[in-house]
C-alpha cells in the first residue's frame, strides 16, 4: 500500500472513529504524547469529572491535514507551532485560544546497544547502527528534528536504506523497540512512560542541535463552541497540568 493510500484510509478510519462519539472533547494530539496523555486525563477529570475525554493521535502534520478535511477534533495538540497557527489563519481554529504548552525534547535510543554517558557524535559516526529510525519528517515535528541532527553530522541522505522511517514518533519507538531499527530518535517523553523507562538505553540529543520542539495546542472551529474543550485547553497551563508534563520530560511553558 503506497504512503497515499494509508494517509487516506487514516483519514477515513479517524473519522469513522469521532463520529461514532457523542457530546464531550475530542481531542486529536501528537503522538509523542501518547502516553502523558492518560495521566493528563486523569488529573482533568478530578476538576472535570462529568467530562468525557476521547483522543486521536498521529503525526501532527497528518492531524493538521484531517482537520483542514473536516475531522470534527475540538483540540489539537500539536509537536509544533507551525501546524495550529496555519489552521488559526485558515480560519479553521480560534486564534485567541492559541497557546504553547511545552517544550519537548528529543533523544536517541537502542535496546541493542549501550548509550548511556556516550558522546552522540562520535556515536553516530562509529558506525555500529546499519538501521536508524525517525519519524517521517515532512510531517512529524520529532522526525525534522531528527533530520536537522543527521544533516548538522552530515550523516543525512534522504534516499538511504539505512534511515527506517515511522509515519508518527509512536511507530518510530515500536521499531527500536522491537528490533527492526538498531537505534532511533524518538521523544524523550515516550522514554519517560512506564511502558518504556526500562527499556534500552538512550542519550539526550543538545537541545541547540535543532530548532525548539515547542507544542502547541488551539481549539478548532467546531471546538470554539464547546465549553469543555475550551476547559481542557484551559487546563494544559494548571500547575497539575505542568507537574504532569515535566514528569514526562516536557519543559511546562
Amino acid at each position: 500500500m503506497n504512503v497515499s493510500r494509508r494517509h487516506l484510509l487514516g483519514v477515513f478510519f479517524a473519522l469513522v472513529l469521532i463520529v461514532r462519539l457523542a457530546a464531550g472533547v475530542t481531542v486529536g494530539a501528537a503522538a509523542n504524547l501518547t502516553y502523558v496523555l492518560e495521566p493528563l486525563a486523569e488529573a482533568f477529570r478530578k476538576q472535570h469529572p462529568d467530562v468525557r475525554l476521547e483522543t486521536v493521535l498521529g503525526a501532527s502534520g497528518t492531524l493538521y491535514a484531517q482537520v483542514t478535511h473536516g475531522a470534527p477534533y475540538d483540540v489539537f495538540l500539536s509537536a509544533d507551532v507551525e501546524y495550529p497557527r496555519r489552521l488559526a489563519e485558515e480560519g479553521l481554529a480560534e486564534k485567541a485560544s492559541y497557546v504553547v504548552f511545552a517544550r519537548g525534547r528529543l533523544a536517541f535510543w537502542s535496546v541493542r546497544h549501550p548509550l548511556a554517558g556516550a558522546d552522540l557524535e562520535r556515536l553516530l559516526h562509529d558506525g555500529r547502527f546499519q538501521r536508524i529510525a525517525l519519524a517521517n519528517p515532512n510531517t512529524a515535528p520529532y522526525g525534522q528534528a531528527a533530520r536537522e541532527v543527521l544533516k548538522r553530522l552530515k550523516l543525512w541522505d534522504a534516499g538511504s536504506p539505512q534511515h527506517v522511517i515511522g509515519e508518527n514518533i509512536a511507530q518510530t519507538a515500536q521499531f527500536v523497540e522491537s528490533g527492526n531499527a538498531d537505534a532511533g530518535f524518538v521523544a524523550l517523553s515516550l522514554l519517560r512512560s512506564p511502558k518504556l523507562a526500562n527499556r534500552g538505553e538512550y542519550v539526550s540529543v543538545p537541545e541547540d542541535w535543532h530548532a525548539p520542539l515547542d507544542h502547541a495546542a488551539v481549539l478548532t472551529r467546531r471546538g470554539a463552541s464547546n465549553e469543555e474543550a475550551r476547559a481542557f485547553l484551559q487546563f494544559l497551563a494548571t500547575p497539575e497540568a505542568k507537574k504532569v508534563l515535566d514528569a514526562y520530560g516536557y519543559a511546562s511553558r
